[in-house]
């Protein structure tokens, strides 16, 4: 046979073979199975040809099949990304994400996370969009979105360095020089603090204070006749200020306790007595309105013996001063004793270097802005002065006296009125003197960043001792669900929490009715923390929530109107105005606006307010009461019916009403009568002595010796158990 032809016969039968294995595989469900090539009956495949051109075939078959064979692995691979979806690449996460975070870094909405989580321990009652995820259940949440996880690389934050500002050092002796006495002047409220600070300045201080009451710490300096002068501080006696009087001693020099003659020793008397004791301040006893026929200073003094406070009369060091301070009755007797004690304590003072000192009242003034008055106790404050208070500073603008006159310095121990803040500084806070604005803001930025982690620490130990906690109760959940399997377990969470999907916090907008939110405004800072202090004591929760949306100083504006709208809430003002056009736009919104410039007043008000969203509760009257003395049964179609024989014994049975049936002290049945008459005849009404047939609107059986009550409901408004002390 030709040669030629045989190798052209050879290779027909090798294309046949490939074409064959080609038809075999796109037959086939399993793709990667491995391809064998079929060998020819006649000659082997691999036999040495003469001729590369039936080679080069024979490689062309070969790619063509190596082709078939990736594409059927692409398209297994496709079918296995669609039973388990996988995201190209993978989520970064680390330790403390919240749920925001988490969304973000997964490509996903917050929605997505909250249904994961319903798979997992976690409360979603209980989460917000910031709220802080366990590191498991952040895997867990990745793992159930179908994607991969890697831990974020940590940095290693290099600690930042302290650039706070700190006093000076003890000054040299040799550069001191005296100064006035700071006197704080306490007592019991209405006692007569302002009426003798208003005696010694020659002002009508008191006549302006509302309702005969200091509202607000303030601070004087008065110039006796002799030439000395006295800084005097004029704090509120009121039962709310407490923190206030605090403060106002540890500034001070000496303290002036105000005592009236005829009432003695009272709650707030005593309290000051604990502030001085605290704040090591000498104390001078004034016995005010010793005019009066009532007035008894020897009782006060005796009274006084049981809280450690012994006049000079009994062998101590306290001097006692009897006054009149409406009638200015020995006024310069009790300012000599001041001055006496103050040259016993040497009072100096550095007047030089940088100044440091403490805000004794801030506000925010409509002309002048960010304002507080201040007590200087190192240094000379001049115009041009940066100052750092709190978290915030101030380059001195202007500064001016008790009286408004602007003055160009303030020596230690002088009250001066500071404008220029940037932001409005907390009472008590320290000022210190820093050489420029940029180091100022070095300081500002410093506090504010000890306050953030200080602030990040608490909420971290809050969020970890709730989440201890949902975890145990869902530990308690798991033991009784033991008996089930898995998919029963996580189809029973499912349907447990399934309905949270529908009230996550971001979509939470209807106000409980037994929530009272309130926006508080408050003419200076001491008077606002006054406020905050009371409703700090607020413990009656589970009656009404008292929620404070939002605190600030200055009068009503439009932002508060429309937070108040926003969350059903009331807004109080305290010594603040509401100029017409933000009444007309409350009333127009239904915003109530509360002003008051007497501080136990805007608490019953308050109290008020709280008393209307508390639910009525219901009263029961009695109206009559009757005893079962005989039980029978009629028969009405097929049933049978009991009935009771009774005896109105007190009142009258009223069909109208409702009753209640009590057995042995229990009761048993409450409704209404399907059935009342007397001596066969249907009645509306059975009196005292009348015997009576009834029966119920329930088949209950009777016994003799029930009770029959018939009573009304009364709907009475409840009123809150808050008491705030006053």
């Amino acid at each position: 046979m030709n040669r030629g032809l045989i190798l052209k016969f050879e290779n027909l039968i090798q294309l046949r073979a490939a074409c064959r294995q080609l038809r075999t595989l796109s037959c086939r469900k399993v793709y990667r199975a491995q391809w064998k090539p079929v060998r020819s009956s006649a000659r082997p495949v691999w036999s040495v040809h003469p001729y590369p051109q039936f080679w080069q075939k024979d490689k062309l078959i070969s790619v063509a099949l190596l082709q078939r064979r990736h594409l059927a692995t692409k398209e297994e691979a496709k079918k296995k990304k669609k039973k388990m979806p996988l995201s190209k690449g993978e989520v970064e996460i680390r330790q403390k994400m919240t749920i925001e975070e988490l969304a973000q870094a997964m490509g996903k909405d917050i929605d997505h996370v909250y249904e994961a989580l319903l798979y997992t321990d976690v409360n979603l009652d209980s989460l917000e969009p910031d709220s802080v995820l366990y590191e498991d259940h952040i895997k867990l949440i990745v793992k159930k979105s179908g994607m991969k996880y890697k831990s974020a690389k940590l940095k290693e934050e290099k600690e930042r360095e302290n650039t706070d500002a700190v006093k000076r050092p003890p000054a040299d002796p040799a550069v001191l020089t005296p100064r006035p006495p700071v006197v704080t002047i306490l007592g019991h409220v209405d006692h007569g603090k302002t009426t003798l600070l208003d005696s010694l300045r020659k002002t009508q201080v008191a006549a302006m204070e509302a309702g005969g009451i200091t509202q607000h710490i303030g601070a004087f300096l008065v110039h006796l006749p002799s030439g000395e002068k006295i800084t005097f501080l004029d704090t509120p006696g009121h039962a709310a200020f407490s923190a206030m009087r605090a403060r106002g001693t540890h500034v001070t020099d000496i303290v002036i306790l105000v005592v009236a003659a005829e009432d003695g020793v009272m709650q707030q008397t005593i309290e000051s007595i604990e502030h001085a004791k605290n704040a090591g301040v000498p104390l001078i006893l004034a016995i005010n309105k010793c005019d009066k026929p009532e007035a008894d200073p020897e009782r006060v003094k005796k009274e006084l013996l049981a809280y450690d406070v012994v006049c000079e009369e009994f062998g101590g060091d306290v001097q006692a001063v009897n006054i009149s301070a409406l009638k200015g009755e020995n006024l310069m007797v009790l300012a000599e004793a001041t001055v006496a004690l103050a040259e016993m304590l040497e009072l100096k003072a550095d007047s030089t270097g940088l100044v440091e000192g403490t805000v004794i009242e801030s506000r925010k003034d409509k002309g002048k802005g960010p304002v507080t008055t201040a007590i200087i106790q190192r240094g000379t404050l001049r115009k041009g002065c940066v100052l750092v208070a709190g978290k915030t500073w101030a380059k001195v603008r202007f500064m001016f006296d008790e009286n408004g006159k602007a003055v160009d310095a303030a020596s230690p121990g002088i009250p001066v009125e500071i404008m220029g803040w940037k932001e409005v500084p907390s009472a008590g806070n320290e000022i210190l003197e820093v050489e420029s604005e940029q180091r100022a803001h070095e300081v500002v930025s410093w506090r504010t960043y000890v306050e953030q982690q200080e602030r990040m620490k608490r909420d971290v130990e809050v969020i970890e001792a709730k989440q201890r906690e949902h975890r145990m109760e869902y530990e308690k959940k798991q033991q009784k669900l033991a008996h089930l399997t898995w998919r029963q377990k996580k189809a029973v969470l499912y349907k447990t929490n399934k309905h949270l999907l529908f009230s996550k916090p971001k979509e939470r907008t209807e106000m409980d009715k037994n929530v009272l939110p309130v926006i508080v405004k408050g003419d200076v800072d001491g008077s606002l923390e006054a406020i905050l202090n009371i409703l700090d004591s607020y413990d009656a929760d589970d009656e009404c929530k008292l929620d404070i949306v939002h605190f600030g100083m200055g009068d009503i504006s439009e932002t508060d109107i429309s937070l108040a709208e926003a969350f059903n809430g009331v807004v109080f003002g305290f010594s603040v105005k509401a100029n017409e056009s933000i009444k007309r736009l409350a009333a127009k919104k239904g915003i109530k606006i509360k002003l008051h410039n007497i501080i136990y007043k805007l608490i019953e008000d308050l109290k008020d307010e709280l008393n209307s969203r508390l639910p009525p509760s219901v009263v029961e009257n009695t109206i009559g009461e009757a005893s079962v003395l005989d039980i029978f049964s009629v028969t009405v179609g097929k049933n049978k019916i009991p009935v009771a024989g009774c005896r109105v014994q007190k009142g009258l049975l009223d069909r109208k009403m409702k009753f209640k049936l009590i057995r042995k002290g229990d009761v048993i049945w409450k409704g209404s009568l399907s059935s009342l008459k007397h001596h066969k005849d249907d009645v509306q009404v059975i009196k005292t002595g009348m015997d009576c047939g009834l029966s119920l609107d329930k088949y209950i059986e009777f016994a003799i010796g029930d009770e029959i009550i018939c009573y009304e409901e009364n709907q009475v408004q409840q009123t809150t158990s808050w008491d705030p002390g006053f």
